[in-house]
């Protein structure tokens, strides 16, 4: 298999959590979270996101209805993930990401972090569960 370098997003209304994998395309991990501002600023701050860790496919998570259906959140996330797409010259994948902020949640609540102060990091973990999502897909193809 490939070795792949990939950013995991997961697009929110608000905020974009970023997350990237190491060398082995084994580990993911949140690296930031960007605030929703114009669409061009959000093409820059991915850009050199892109270029420092030689990015070759955007992991997108969608937000699926729990009965698995696309509703006006995931329509919305598609649009922004193509128009992402096409300014960073970079394929798109998507992930189901049903239930990652929950398990970011957990995972936060478990090591002791606030989540209702800590939103962004939220984000940046949800972007990882979606990423290593991806990433264990295709290491059991």
């Amino acid at each position: 298999m490939a070795l792949v370098s990939a950013l995991g997003l997961d697009i929110g209304r608000r905020r974009i959590g970023v997350a990237g994998c190491d060398g082995t395309g084994l580990i993911a991990t949140g690296l930031t979270t960007l605030q929703r501002r114009s669409f061009q600023e959000l093409v820059v701050d991915l850009q050199h996101l892109v270029k420092i860790r030689q990015a070759q496919v955007l992991v997108v998570g969608l937000p699926l209805t729990m009965d698995g259906e696309e509703g006006f959140q995931s329509r919305q996330v598609r649009k922004v993930a193509q128009g992402l797409s096409q300014a960073l010259s970079l394929p798109v994948v998507y992930v189901d990401e049903r239930l990652s902020s929950v398990e970011a949640e957990h995972l936060m609540r478990a090591a002791g972090h606030s989540v209702a102060q800590e939103k962004a990091l939220i984000d940046r973990k949800a972007a990882a569960i979606i990423l290593q999502r991806w990433l264990d897909e295709r290491r059991s193809l």
